[in-house]
């Protein structure tokens, strides 16, 4: 065998080279080292910027419409605010429609066009269930959200047994504001009937004051003494509201809902509104009656966070009484529940959008907007109470509701009506038609929607 020397062999050039390459591979080594570190760096950046950009997709807008009205946006700017301040990852951005018959349409439009926001403050009742429940709104009805909300509601918004929306204000009431000053002035008391109230109109007209103040450039103001007087219909015929649903009977055809319209003619007749009631607009009829340049006006007591905010020295001198009947010894308030806050069922938010309304159907949810807006009757959330900074206003309203004598308004026991009643009131309310004709017509209007509703007896 051959014995391996231990030196080396290699000429002095050959072992040179060696050397050179030698270097030259730990050179390639280290190089090969430091990429992939450089690439591990890199994916540790890629990982983190990933991370980042799932926190950001955490972040949900949802969109928020409500009436453009000064009272909705500052109550919804409320929600808004102490919601986000809990969920910081949920962003809400309002959008705000008109009121009214306009307002309405926008509605429906945006449903139908698939436009609608992810949430949607709008009326209860009938008018709810005009706007297809089954097809366009979240079913509410299994919700935890909804052990909150007093039955007294859930019917408002329920549609073929499935409950769809919680209230988002407080409840309402449909009745005269008066000016006490004048009332004081001329040594009037609360009229319990509408002769008594007529009787002080002619008194009020006499001393050179407007008795009643009318707002009919915009319209939906003009249908007030005739909704407010639903208290007086039921109290004559208990069982209307079925029998109108079922078309057994008519406003026209039923002296006590067409009581209701020879009121409203009363008005015109004796030439008892400004003249300029066509052209003066719901935020002027508040002004007027603050100054006391109008004695009474007929309004949902919606109207009295903004009379707070717009006039707030004068706001003892404002009273609240419930439109009389004939008859003294039957004296109650018409009331309206509180609007709805629904979700679009086709909104791409829903559970952040269940979350929201939860929080408006809480206590912290009422007292929250009580903050911002003064609640103009009870609350229907469950353990919610009316703060006592209300004002004496809604405190006249309260013996009403705890000795029982309030009636729902119409549409809150009837899915009947008509989407041209305000401009049928205007008619009324400014003689072009007569009460008979205006309560024959109102008839011909509601028999279009109870077909399409698919109501029995139409």
């Amino acid at each position: 065998m051959f014995k391996r020397k231990t030196g080396s062999t290699l000429p002095a050039a050959k072992r040179g080279y060696r050397q050179k390459l030698t270097v030259m591979i730990c050179a390639m080594f280290l190089l090969t080292a430091m990429l992939s570190a450089c690439s591990g760096a890199t994916e540790n950046s890629s990982s983190d910027t990933s991370g980042s950009s799932s926190n950001s997709q955490d972040q949900v807008t949802l969109t928020l419409l409500v009436d453009n009205s000064q009272d909705a946006v500052s109550q919804a700017n409320a929600y808004i605010g102490a919601f986000q301040e809990k969920n910081p990852n949920i962003k809400i951005e309002l959008e705000t429609r008109p009121g009214g018959s306009e307002g309405d349409n926008m509605i429906k439009t945006r449903l139908a066009t698939g436009d609608m926001t992810d949430v949607f403050f709008y009326n209860s009742g009938s008018l709810m269930q005009a706007l297809s429940p089954e097809a366009n709104l979240l079913d509410l009805t299994d919700e935890p959200l909804m052990d909150n909300i007093m039955d007294t509601f859930k019917p408002a918004v329920t549609y073929k047994d499935r409950i769809y929306g919680v209230p988002s204000a407080s409840t309402t009431a449909g009745g005269w504001f008066y000016n006490k000053k004048i009332y004081n002035q001329l040594n009037l008391t609360v009229p319990k009937t509408w002769a008594e109230l007529m009787d002080n109109n002619q008194k009020i007209q006499a001393a050179g004051i407007t008795p009643v103040i009318g707002t009919y450039k915009d319209s939906w103001t003009s249908q007030l003494v005739v909704l407010a007087d639903y208290y007086n219909v039921q109290n004559q015929v208990p069982d209307f509201a079925n029998q109108f649903t079922s078309h057994q009977a008519t406003i026209a055809g039923t002296p006590a809902a067409l009581r209701s319209f020879e009121k409203l003619q009363e008005l015109h007749d004796q030439n008892l509104m400004n003249k300029d009631f066509l052209a003066t607009t719901y935020d002027s009829g508040l002004k007027m009656l603050a100054e006391g340049k109008g004695a009474h006006y007929p309004m949902l007591s919606f109207a009295i966070p903004a009379m707070a905010q717009n006039f707030p020295d004068e706001m003892e001198n404002i009273g609240f009484f419930a439109q009389p009947g004939d008859d003294d010894s039957a004296n109650g308030l018409t009331i309206w529940l509180p609007g709805g806050a629904y979700i679009y069922k086709e909104s791409e938010h829903i559970e952040e959008a269940k979350k929201f309304l939860a929080f408006i159907a809480s206590i912290e949810g009422t007292e929250t907007v009580a903050t911002s807006s003064s609640p103009t009757g009870p609350y229907l959330i469950q353990g919610a109470s009316i703060p006592d900074s209300v004002p004496t206003v809604v405190k006249e309203m309260l013996p009403y509701f705890d000795s029982g004598q309030t009636a729902p308004a119409l549409e809150y026991l009837s899915p009947v009506k008509g989407p041209s009643l305000e401009q049928i009131t205007v008619e009324v309310g400014a003689g072009i038609k007569s009460a008979a004709e205006g309560a024959a017509a109102y008839d011909k209007d509601v028999e279009k929607q109870a077909k399409q509703l698919g109501l029995d007896g139409w």
